[in-house]
């Protein structure tokens, strides 16, 4: 850290005037900044979005799996769903892999 801050610090060596490391510096934080607000913190607040709405899935509510499966919640585990796709064929899907439409984890 004190290397990096000498570095900033120190006079150019072609006679040119000083300060453009703190300008530089300021310009590489605002660039990350403005990268976390409109890339970062927008799938964040999707991903979360997507996640109570898998969460809030009961049983006998109707599911497609992001592989296309349609069916219904048999039984709810911690990590999975018990769903059927015919009468008598059941199927154990992973709660991430449940397709949650984007509008859909917006009512929620």
């Amino acid at each position: 850290m004190n290397n990096l801050f000498f570095l900033l610090m120190a006079p150019p060596a072609d006679g040119q005037q000083g300060g453009g490391g703190w300008q530089m510096l300021i310009f590489f934080v605002a660039i990350i900044l403005i990268f976390w607000l409109f890339m970062i913190r927008p799938q964040q607040k999707r991903q979360k979005k997507v996640q109570e709405a898998r969460e809030a899935l009961k049983k006998g509510d109707h599911v497609v799996t992001i592989g296309g499966i349609h069916g219904k919640i048999c039984e709810v585990q911690d990590t999975a769903f018990i769903i059927e796709v015919d009468e008598g064929v059941k199927v154990k899907v992973e709660k991430a892999a449940i397709s949650v439409d984007e509008n859909e984890a917006n009512k929620k």
